[in-house]
């Protein structure tokens, strides 16, 4: 039950509404048992008593009521839907917020696939449980408490002969109750296996096609969905015993209060309108008894959509702004790393008392083999990581000490892989700085050479990228995330390996639009170019997690230590690839 007390403050807005809802399928419960009530005497007037006027005047009431119900239910059925979307957006807003604000760690232990079907299907399980279920609880709860007063008033005697079976139905939902809570959950698992498969081959088309690969993969989604049907068929057949057992126990006192009170009817202890009646009210208790047996199960279900989804609040980013932090003012460039170490896992450390300083406006090129650190660096300068040991400052603060915020507005990172975002290249341009001008927005795509071909498309500005940029070349997608970047008009500048993928032409297209980005800006460059790492002006050399070489150009190459081999290396790749 704590998850649904920690589920509260997101219900506590609609409780005025909720209440209403309720109030008004509570009435609808309420006119059924009339209904059932007035049927009784409507028999007798036809039967018994043989009164046309009376029958005539039942029969009006009875539709009056009728109609009225139906008011109430449509009132209800609207408010109902409303107050459950409107909680579930609340929720589900609130959800994907709390997953903007998670380290990259968080995301780099977790599939995306898993994720989503955190924040999709886990919630839709979670809606009915506590918005639709608590309201329809009312109804069924009206629906018995008047019935068995009914019952009471009617027969004591008869009505006992349906109480006795509480305990059997009480005992029959936990029984069957703990089977379908670990089956749902088992369900809800397998149902994130099969969402994050989904998403990685699709995400991965061209590769699986690529590689003949398309029968595996459909091998592989087979598996996964016959997993899932096994669990949800387990699911089903408890359920198929489980209702069907309910149902049974409550028609089996239905046919014992039949029995009862047709000797009764046929001894003139009580009139057929009675009986007619004490068995429609005995029947319409099958309806309490069975929601409850839904409800139950419901809820177990729901408990483990909730543990999957609180799993996820619960957990804490561990890069946050601190409670004394500062707004970061706006910034020169000047970076220092003072004896900075890290490590992904305590065993196996990453980068071990790095230090460095970097002037402001001056370009650094980070060297060194793979596993050498150099993304690592590249991610404790954005501060999507933060240190083991040792600091790293900018203009003399330490990074731990500002706001992220105020830190990433004046970073702009250009990635090897350029991320675009489904919608219009004017929408990715634009995601540097929403705020900004067309004049503005043109200007930055002027300079970072993408302009012309962005105007040489049938809708220009407009035109929509698809998804991640798949209308758009490799250079041209990297020329809109130069843009981007310009239009941050950022201090510090990172580039990881950005034209590392390109053709030569794109490469000389791209890298005069990055010479203009990086005019008078700090700026940090993990290159495999050789004309990148020549144009620096300080070279760091890293290897296993540590600089071991630091200079210009010429000096690293008169040194002929491990950059000379480097450089001697891609030299002998290039004029191969010639």
């Amino acid at each position: 039950m704590s998850y649904y007390s920690r589920f509260y403050p997101f219900l506590r807005p609609y409780l005025p509404r909720m209440i209403g809802a309720a109030a008004l399928i509570m009435a609808v419960a309420i006119l059924n048992l009339a209904l059932l009530r007035l049927a009784g005497v409507l028999w007798d007037l036809i039967t018994v008593q043989r009164d046309p006027r009376g029958m005539t005047n039942a029969i009006g009431l009875f539709l009056g009521l009728v109609i009225a119900q139906g008011i109430l239910s449509m009132g209800h059925s609207y408010l109902t839907a409303w107050v459950s979307q409107r909680i579930m957006a609340d929720f589900r807003t609130h959800l994907f917020a709390h997953l903007q604000k998670l380290s990259l760690s968080f995301f780099a232990k977790r599939r995306t696939g898993e994720i989503l079907s955190r924040l999709m299907n886990d919630v839709n399980v979670i809606q009915a449980t506590v918005t639709e279920t608590p309201i329809d609880s009312a109804k069924q709860l009206v629906t018995f408490v008047g019935g068995v007063a009914f019952l009471l008033v009617m027969n004591w005697r008869l009505c006992l002969l349906i109480l006795l079976l509480l305990p059997i139905l009480v005992f029959v939902a936990r029984f069957f109750g703990k089977r379908l809570r670990a089956l749902s959950t088992s369900i809800q698992d397998q149902t994130a296996s099969i969402t994050t498969l989904v998403e990685e081959v699709l995400s991965g088309i061209r590769v699986v096609k690529s590689f003949v690969q398309t029968r595996r993969e459909e091998a592989r989604f087979a598996s996964q969905v016959r997993t899932a049907l096994a669990m949800a068929l387990r699911r089903a057949t408890v359920l198929a015993v489980f209702v069907p057992t309910i149902t049974v126990l409550t028609f089996a006192a239905a046919a014992a209060v039949l029995w009862y009170g047709g000797r009764q009817v046929i001894e003139g202890a009580v009139t057929p309108g009675d009986l007619f009646a004490f068995v429609l009210f005995a029947g319409i208790l099958i309806g309490p008894f069975g929601s409850a047996a839904r409800v139950f199960a419901q809820i177990k279900e729901a408990q483990g959509a909730m543990q999957r989804v609180f799993e996820i609040l619960d957990t804490q980013p561990e890069i946050n702004d601190q409670p004394e932090a500062v707004e970061l003012p706006p910034i020169s460039g000047h970076v220092r790393a003072v004896r900075i170490s890290f490590a992904y896992d305590p065993r196996q450390p990453v980068l071990s008392e790095v230090s460095f300083e970097v002037k402001p406006g001056e370009m650094v090129a980070l060297v060194g083999p793979t596993g050498a650190g150099k993304t690592t660096l590249i991610n404790l300068l954005h501060r999507f990581y933060d240190p083991t040991a040792g600091a790293l400052t900018i203009d003399g603060y330490d990074l731990r000490t500002v706001r992220l915020d105020s830190l990433y507005r004046q970073i702009a990172l250009v990635p090897q892989e350029t991320i675009l975002f489904g919608g219009t290249i004017l929408d990715n341009i634009r995601y540097g700085r929403e705020e900004a001008t067309e004049e503005e927005l043109v200007a930055a795509s002027q300079s970072a050479n993408a302009h012309d071909f962005i105007n040489a498309m049938p809708d220009g500005y407009r035109t929509i990228v698809g998804e991640k940029g798949v209308n758009l070349s490799g250079g041209q997608r990297q020329r809109l995330a130069i843009a981007r970047a310009v239009l941050k008009n950022p201090r510090i500048l990172i580039l990881d390996e950005a034209t590392s993928a390109l053709d030569s032409e794109s490469e000389m297209l791209v890298q005069d639009a990055l010479d203009r980005l990086m005019a008078g800006r700090t700026t940090f460059v993990v290159a495999h170019r050789l004309t990148t790492v020549q144009r620096a002006d300080r070279i760091l050399v890293l290897n296993k997690g540590k600089i071991v070489e630091e200079g210009t150009h010429a000096s690293l190459m008169e040194r002929r230590g491990l950059y000379h081999y480097l450089y001697t290396l891609r030299l002998e790749e290039a004029l191969n690839a010639e």
